[in-house]
């Protein structure tokens, strides 16, 4: 069953509250925070290549408080352990067996900030939760619950001490995005509310979390043609035939983009993908997971260039129906 307009107009008009509310805090960033929502809705996990003080931590946040769920932060670290961020068994004397306590993981947004310092066995941690939503101790699987959404963050500046985050794990991110620095007008507003500690401020919440649930169960609905999923697979396809690139979209990716653009599409009010829907959505959606040539990356050549470069040299359908 597809979306009706009726649906695809409730949807929009909770999802633009969704983002005025966010927008409180993260000043001048509202496409971010669009992005955002669109993985939180896709369910999908988000992952933020950005400097150090940016509001990172303060999106995750007010992510959690708009949908009135449940958030925690883990700073990933060189000797952070696995059972550091899912939870281990500890044996109860009293009741003479094992008691399982949770990690932080089990929480509705979970910052997991600078993942990439991590080592590779506590990042494969990750793995099994956010392509499944549950994890496994001891041989016994726990539900982390849903709304359930990784918000992931990498320094793009300092390298030493990381470990590169495998291409399995970062094809796991439906978007990635940056939030980068906020623009003179929205630097000012921030400073004129300097009296005030980011820490302090709480959101009202816009929805329950159930209602979160129930609108990712609606935005599946959304009509897509079936030019434009020829189009998103000429897009990935083209993405391995590319020069300059090593290694080009996976069939998860192709996915991602098809999930992501049904929900944007349902964010601006319509119950139906357009191209344009899918153009927006492929840098954020693609570039992350692209291996480039190592000589194209010495030329300067980066992943968003070419999928740019995709865009212009793919077609896209020439009309749509609504369906």
């Amino acid at each position: 069953m597809s979306m009706s307009p009726e649906q695809a107009t409730w949807f929009s008009d909770v999802f633009g509250r969704l983002v005025a509310n966010v927008d409180q805090v993260l000043l001048g960033k509202t496409f971010v925070v669009r992005l955002s929502f669109t993985a939180l809705l896709s369910e999908g996990h988000l992952l933020l290549e950005d400097f150090p003080g940016t509001g990172k931590t303060s999106l995750a946040r007010a992510i959690a408080q708009s949908v009135q769920g449940t958030s925690n932060r883990v700073q990933f670290t060189p000797d952070l352990l696995p059972g550091d961020i899912t939870g281990v068994s500890i044996y109860d004397q009293k009741k003479g067996e094992f008691e399982f306590h949770r990690g932080p993981i089990f929480s509705n947004i979970v910052l997991a900030d600078e993942i990439n310092r991590a080592s590779p066995k506590t990042q494969s941690a990750l793995l099994e939760v956010m392509e499944e939503g549950r994890v496994t101790v001891d041989g016994v699987s726990h539900d982390v619950g849903s709304p359930f959404m990784v918000i992931a963050t990498q320094n793009p500046i300092e390298q030493a001490g990381t470990y590169r985050l495998p291409e399995a794990q970062l094809d796991r991110f439906v978007l990635k995005t940056s939030i980068g620095y906020p623009d003179h007008a929205a630097t000012v507003r921030i400073l004129e509310g300097s009296a005030t500690r980011v820490h302090e401020g709480t959101l009202d919440p816009v929805v329950q979390a159930a209602v979160v649930t129930e609108m990712a169960q609606l935005a599946r609905t959304v009509h897509v043609e079936t030019s434009i999923v020829d189009y998103v697979a000429r897009l990935v396809e083209a993405s391995r035939t590319a020069q300059e690139v090593r290694l080009g979209v996976s069939v998860r990716g192709a996915l991602s983009l098809v999930r992501t653009a049904k929900t944007y599409a349902a964010s601006l009010g319509r119950h139906y993908v357009t191209p344009d829907d899918v153009k927006v959505l492929a840098e954020p959606v693609l570039a992350h997971r692209l291996v480039l040539d190592p000589e194209a990356e010495f030329d300067g050549v980066t992943p968003s260039s070419v999928v740019s470069q995709l865009l212009i040299e793919t077609p896209p359908p020439a009309e749509r129906a609504a369906g």
